[in-house]
């Protein structure tokens, strides 16, 4: 494969290095075949995988810690007949470096910026699960002018309530815990028998199959450490400490859609009810029987959902003086947004 280097002229974007340069233009996508190629470029000296498919308006999908862009595989396919679709594997993630570096949810979303400038892109809809929504909300707020539609998934970033297993991994202790239950004799079994446990279809472990793949991720040292930085930013032993719900006014004119499974048993579906109740005008799919993977455990609702929304909705349109005034006038009475919901959202909403 050939390499081009790219020097912005805007910005202060270290030199990138390109492989497989042909797919870079916003319309050049390429068929899907069964498994997408992943392909690499690097960006600030790490290297960055993702794969790109489909033609059409650009949509980039964001995975949750410790997962990678396979968690996208089953809805690549219908997104791809209408998008040009972009997943990636996040810094630390997948077949991406894991580098020590920042691993912060503002570090994440530049991030994205750089893979989306490499690819000729220039806005995009942003979708992401769980860690990824986080990230996307993120992106939205310092990149609003990329920013076209935003669909969160199961997000991160918009309550306190996690699981607690989370919260005890960030506690004193909790780097050195985590490096023993993934030690080989004791992962390896029970990642098994977390599969097991799904494929029964016994209750209340519909997140077991997709949260057995993240824990054999965390084999890999360097995957395992990234995976620690991540969570320390972004939960403590009180729950999450990242929330967007503060500046969830600035999404006044941002096409939003919250989707949620709705056994999810990572992040509470009590939390699309405070994400809807504070995005304006925001619309919400509850899965039934999905989990905290929705785009995995029922793709051709998720995919049907996300498709309708984004060819029936106008993306969003920058304007930098309403943003500005925006910023200088404050959200408005949380009464102005309110919406019917569960009387345990209130508490998330603070």
């Amino acid at each position: 494969m050939s390499h081009i280097d790219l020097l912005p002229s805007t910005d202060d974007f270290a030199t990138f290095r390109v492989r497989n340069p042909a797919r870079r233009g916003h319309s050049g996508g390429m068929p899907l075949s069964a498994v997408p190629e992943v392909q690499t470029v690097t960006i600030h000296g790490h290297r960055r995988a993702f794969v790109r498919v489909g033609r059409g308006p650009a949509v980039v999908l964001l995975h949750g810690v410790g997962h990678d862009h396979r968690t996208w595989l089953p809805v690549l396919r219908p997104l791809s007949r209408h998008f040009t679709v972009i997943a990636p594997d996040l810094l630390g993630h997948g077949s991406s470096d894991a580098p020590r570096a920042d691993y912060s949810i503002g570090g994440y979303a530049n991030g994205v910026r750089d893979l989306l400038a490499i690819n000729g892109i220039q806005s995009a809809t942003v979708i992401g699960n769980s860690l990824g929504g986080g990230i996307a909300m993120q992106f939205a707020y310092q990149f609003p002018q990329w920013t076209e539609h935003l669909v969160l998934v199961g997000s991160g970033g918009l309550g306190r309530s996690v699981s607690p297993l989370l919260r005890a991994l960030t506690m004193p202790g909790g780097n050195v815990a985590l490096k023993t239950v993934t030690l080989p004799p004791v992962r390896i079994p029970a990642a098994a028998l977390m599969r097991r446990l799904h494929d029964a279809g016994i209750r209340g472990t519909t997140d077991f199959k997709g949260l057995a793949e993240v824990y054999d991720a965390l084999g890999n040292t360097p995957r395992r450490r990234a995976f620690h930085h991540v969570l320390q930013a972004a939960v403590d032993w009180r729950g999450q400490v990242i929330t967007m719900l503060d500046r969830a006014y600035l999404a006044e004119s941002m096409p939003c859609m919250v989707i949620w499974g709705e056994q999810d048993s990572v992040i509470p579906v009590k939390h699309a009810y405070a994400a809807h109740a504070v995005l304006p005008g925001s619309q919400l799919e509850v899965i039934p029987h999905a989990g905290h993977f929705p785009q995995e455990d029922d793709p051709e609702h998720f995919a049907s959902a996300v498709i309708d929304f984004i060819l029936d909705t106008k993306p969003a349109k920058y304007e930098g003086r309403k943003w500005a005034r925006a910023l200088a006038e404050g959200p408005r009475p949380r009464k102005f947004w309110a919406r019917q919901r569960p009387p345990q959202v209130d508490s998330e909403l603070g």
